[in-house]
């Protein structure tokens, strides 16, 4: 069981990598049934509101929010993190240069670079 937390570092983590290059219905619908897996309807529309509030910054904000919060988070629990976005944005096919590189800015952020990039050579 996830806090309210964890809930919204994951939905605001997945769905600012999804809106990084432009929400598309697949992952809308993604994101929805993440929500509801999780129980986490408030803070999918939490995430929303707060990618919303500014578009144009909302990376670098989502960015800042969970740098505050992620680098509590054992070694572990971060790489979590990283390889769930990742696997999410692989559900299309391929995942952009554009998202590659805002993960690559998280994981540089959270020190599990290294980790990421096995992920992906995988």
């Amino acid at each position: 069981m996830k806090s309210a937390e964890e809930k919204k570092v994951y939905m605001l983590l997945k769905s600012v990598i999804f809106h990084y290059h432009g929400l598309d219905e697949d992952e809308k619908v993604d994101l929805e049934r993440t929500a509801e897996e999780l129980d986490a309807r408030d803070e999918h529309k939490w995430a929303l509101d707060f990618i919303a509030e500014d578009y144009l910054t909302a990376f670098e904000r989502a960015r800042t929010y969970l740098n505050n919060i992620i680098g509590d988070y054992p070694k572990n629990k971060r790489i979590d993190l990283i390889h769930m976005v990742w696997q999410a944005n692989n559900l299309k096919g391929y995942v952009t240069e554009m998202e590659a590189t805002a993960m690559l800015k998280l994981a540089k952020d959270w020190n599990v670079q290294k980790e990421m990039i096995e992920l992906v050579l995988k």
